[in-house]
């Protein structure tokens, strides 16, 4: 059906450059057009977020005759992603009115001077207060000012096959408690259901974010207190054997043959093959990823409609490496809806952001998206509540999960981090060097602030 309000789509497979600046003259400087900029997925048949942005897009032109909301959906890795909206951030030629930005991007952005804060507008508008104070914290710089509203959350857990499981002699109700255990699963179906990939960890620099926060940083944050960074000094942290163990995890993963072939984890399209191909068709055991993933099943906008889903998969948390307490290990993340600094139109994102957010709207995309709710009167809803398998039991994982130091050298200390994985798992370094080529990178990184810990 042909839509009645004049939304207008900007088609943005790959953001090249020389789009971006066509995009700046024309109708980019009439009053009464509002940009907005957001991630697509690489999996071009996975529509749902494209879809939810386009209702709300159409629902802001109904409530405001005579405005044009025009959509630029960037087809991208992550990474890419990231790079592009920077790009576009940077001159009002290009810039968008209201960017959807990952929250651990944040402090970097606004220490760039790429992002407005947003406090005088939340201070008159109600339905901040049904926020968590975690999902608000996710969005708020250094300087105490808040730079953007979340849409939602997520956790992280082991995803399993429980046919794969069946078939190898494993307990539909899995468990694990140690790092062995999630080891001792991967072999047990490499040894007794050949062609099939026993384990998935996200790895490398292709995947960005999904490597290190939901590959490396859940097996580093289950080895102890602060082994990233340390709050207490305000320092980064070297030198740890919870940065080694975490390598060594990945080293054996790969050395033993238990995850993708090296070529296929290292590419920046393994999240779209996980949950398009390898996962729907059978021929993944284990995944450790993130409570979304149901999206990319549902019969609408999922863009891989599997039904048998719901009763193939199960889930369990990722176990600490040696079952110390708790004895589980999450991250959380999230994105936000954020205003550019050089937005021409941040009053009328200001109104789009509260579209956007509303009840009503917010229950949609947690029920459409998978997502975890930040709001507590959608996370009180039946329909949230009732809305994709298994989102019980990732908002389980709330209360235990763990989030990324949300400072302006995390995006530069990350991409160090995949460079360490992509060595040890492409078998060009050990475990033991990649750590120490980690550590000396590191102050140059972080402006010296570091502290050695064992």
């Amino acid at each position: 059906m042909r839509p009645t309000a004049p939304l207008i789509l900007l088609a943005a497979a790959v953001v090249a450059a020389g789009t971006l600046t066509a995009c700046g003259g024309g109708p980019d400087g009439d009053r009464n057009t509002v940009k907005v900029a957001f991630i697509k997925d690489t999996n071009s048949k996975v529509t749902v977020r494209d879809d939810y942005v386009r209702l709300v897009a159409r629902q802001f032109e109904k409530q405001h005759p005579g405005k044009t909301v025009r959509l630029i959906p960037i087809q991208a890795s992550e990474n890419d992603y990231y790079t592009k909206i920077q790009q576009m951030m940077r001159s009002p030629r290009t810039t968008p009115d209201l960017v959807y930005e990952d929250t651990f991007l944040v402090n970097s952005d606004i220490k760039a001077g790429l992002l407005r804060p947003l406090d005088a507008q939340l201070r008159g508008w109600k339905q901040w207060r049904q926020f968590e104070p975690a999902a608000k914290a996710a969005a708020r710089g250094q300087d105490g000012r808040t730079y953007g509203v979340p849409d939602g959350t997520d956790t992280r857990g082991l995803w399993f096959n429980k046919k794969i499981f069946k078939k190898a002699g494993l307990p539909a109700n899995w468990r694990p408690r140690t790092w062995d255990e999630v080891l001792d699963a991967a072999r047990t179906v490499r040894r007794k259901v050949p062609g099939v990939i026993p384990l998935n960890v996200f790895t490398g620099k292709g995947a960005g974010e999904a490597a290190v926060m939901q590959g490396f940083e859940m097996l580093l944050y289950g080895t102890g207190e602060n082994q990233l960074y340390d709050p207490g000094s305000g320092k980064w942290v070297t030198g740890t054997r919870g940065f080694r163990d975490s390598l060594a995890f990945l080293d054996t993963v790969y050395k033993e043959k238990l995850g993708p072939e090296v070529s296929d984890a290292l590419s920046p399209n393994i999240q779209t093959n996980v949950a398009a191909e390898l996962l729907p068709e059978e021929k993944l055991a284990i995944d450790l990823d993130g409570s979304w993933l149901g999206q990319q099943w549902q019969p609408t906008g999922g863009g891989n409609p599997w039904p048998a889903w719901s009763t193939t998969l199960g889930q369990a948390p990722f176990p600490t490496q040696h079952g110390a307490p708790p004895g589980r290990v999450s991250l959380a993340g999230g994105w936000t809806w954020s205003v550019p600094r050089q937005a021409r139109q941040p009053a009328a994102a200001w109104q789009l952001i509260k579209t956007f957010q509303s009840r009503q709207n917010a229950l949609e995309w947690c029920v459409r998206g998978a997502q975890i709710a930040v709001r507590k009167d959608v996370a009180a809803d039946p329909r949230y509540l009732k809305s994709v398998p298994g989102i019980g039991f990732f908002t389980g994982l709330v209360p235990i999960s763990r989030y990324r130091p949300a400072l302006p050298d995390y995006p530069k200390v990350a991409a160090a981090i995949g460079e360490a994985m992509e060595a040890v798992t492409a078998g060009d370094s050990s475990p033991d060097r990649a750590a120490g080529d980690y550590d000396a990178s590191l102050p140059s990184l972080v402006g010296g602030r570091t502290v050695a810990k064992p």
